[in-house]
């Protein structure tokens, strides 16, 4: 007997491998692999009991606890479940009709702020004064920029510094810039725990990392112990960089 098999089926195949890898992959990053696996491996005794031994007892066991387990694994994983839905939500393929109707001017428009940040990151480095500096892009960070000090202020390079000032109440927290202007300062950003980043390097780049993570921000971190610069976006982090090399990741002319 021949079992059918059309293209409708290898799409299924590849939709369900898709969804697979790119599970894996946040739950890798988010440092919750091993109870990804107990739930997969669950997931198989179930199928296994239900469908293939047909043990309807035990398998009517597994249906209710599965039942039950999905909104449990909801609650317990709903932090991944958004940066999935957010990765899926701001993938370049999905804006496409975004970038269409996007007016010409955008980019130029949102180029004042680059050269203020750059000099003054250089210049925070330079007397090794920690900073964190975050962008936004896409994604408004509204919830963010309400756990700090209100600003609303033209972006200038002796402002920047002087909040990250050592004595300045505000240095240890983040700041934001989104449509030209520091929006606020002294913000709380979300924490990674994720073990790709150095044992050298301390909160403000964790802070920075999972902010990458949470949203499509690019963010800036000034370490204070070695006074070099380094960038956060898209859960990655590029080390040491130069003023030059901030300055074209800034205007978008090269990846982290």
């Amino acid at each position: 007997m021949f079992v059918s098999f059309e293209i409708k089926d290898a799409i299924d195949i590849l939709l369900v491998a898709f969804l697979m890898y790119q599970t894996y992959k946040l739950m890798k990053s988010s440092g919750t692999l091993t109870i990804f696996s107990g739930v997969v491996s669950i997931i198989v005794v179930w199928l296994l009991v239900s469908q293939v031994l047909e043990m309807r007892l035990t398998g009517a066991i597994f249906d209710k606890f599965i039942s039950v387990g999905f909104l449990v694994l909801v609650i317990l994983f709903q932090d991944e479940i958004r940066r999935f839905l957010f990765a899926l939500g701001s993938h370049k393929g999905w804006r496409f009709l975004y970038n269409i109707f996007k007016k010409k001017d955008d980019s130029t428009k949102g180029q004042k702020y680059i050269a203020p940040v750059v000099l003054a990151c250089m210049n925070l480095a330079k007397k090794k004064m920690g900073a964190l500096i975050v962008i936004q892009h896409e994604v408004a960070l509204t919830s963010y920029i309400q756990t700090g000090e209100m600003f609303n202020a033209d972006v200038n390079a002796r402002l920047i510094e002087n909040i990250f000032f050592k004595n300045s109440p505000l240095h240890d927290g983040a700041m934001i810039i989104a449509d030209n202007e520091i929006k606020a300062a002294g913000c709380i950003l979300p924490v990674a725990h994720s073990a790709i980043i150095p044992k050298e390097m301390g909160l403000r780049h964790r802070s920075g990392l999972g902010m990458s993570i949470e949203t499509d921000a690019l963010v800036i971190i000034v370490s204070e112990e070695r006074g070099s610069i380094t960038v956060a976006h898209n859960g990655k982090l590029s080390i040491d960089i130069a003023a030059e090399d901030l300055q074209q990741i800034l205007l978008g002319e090269k990846a982290v």
